[in-house]
């Protein structure tokens, strides 16, 4: 891949991206939720696998749009924050159940975090190259990504106190 020549550049590469860290965080996701022990953490990991798909669509129809080649570009930001939800959620987690679900908040947020800080930065490029209609989808991801960000923490504190 070589060096970007324009914000249209930009923009096509930083959802190439983002189409990696989706599919790699769907991944892991799933493999978590498997190892959740509260139902609403169960169910909230297997509707954000669903949400996510959703949003990899969203990808792939604006690169299109683009005239953009459609495939990911592998994200090694990505990659790291899955290690690293497998290690603690999975390989070197707490067998107790309210510890490891604990564990496995904490890293879903931080791969949803790199999700929102993506989606969000698509979506001021998509702005300033007056696609407002791309914008808006890629605002809309945003805003659902968020919504899962802050029951997720609500969620934590639950199993906070029930790890405590």
């Amino acid at each position: 891949m070589s060096a970007p020549d324009s914000l249209k550049d930009v923009y096509l590469d930083e959802m190439k991206d983002l189409w990696s860290a989706n599919d790699q965080m769907s991944r892991a996701v799933r493999r978590l939720g498997e190892q959740a022990s509260d139902p609403k953490l169960k169910q909230m990991l297997e509707e954000s696998v669903s949400g996510i798909g959703k949003h990899t669509e969203v990808l792939k129809a604006i690169i299109r749009e683009n005239g953009g080649e459609v495939s990911p570009e592998h994200c090694k930001g990505m990659e790291g924050l899955v290690a690293e939800a497998l290690k603690h959620g999975i390989e070197e987690a707490p067998q107790d159940g309210h510890l490891r679900d604990v564990q496995i908040i904490a890293q879903y947020q931080r791969m949803s975090h790199y999700g929102l800080a993506g989606f969000g930065s698509a979506a001021a490029y998509a702005k300033a190259l007056g696609r407002s209609d791309q914008e808006a989808k890629l605002k809309g991801a945003v805003s659902e990504i968020y919504k899962v960000d802050q029951f997720a923490s609500r969620l934590a504190e639950s199993v906070e106190k029930a790890a405590a």
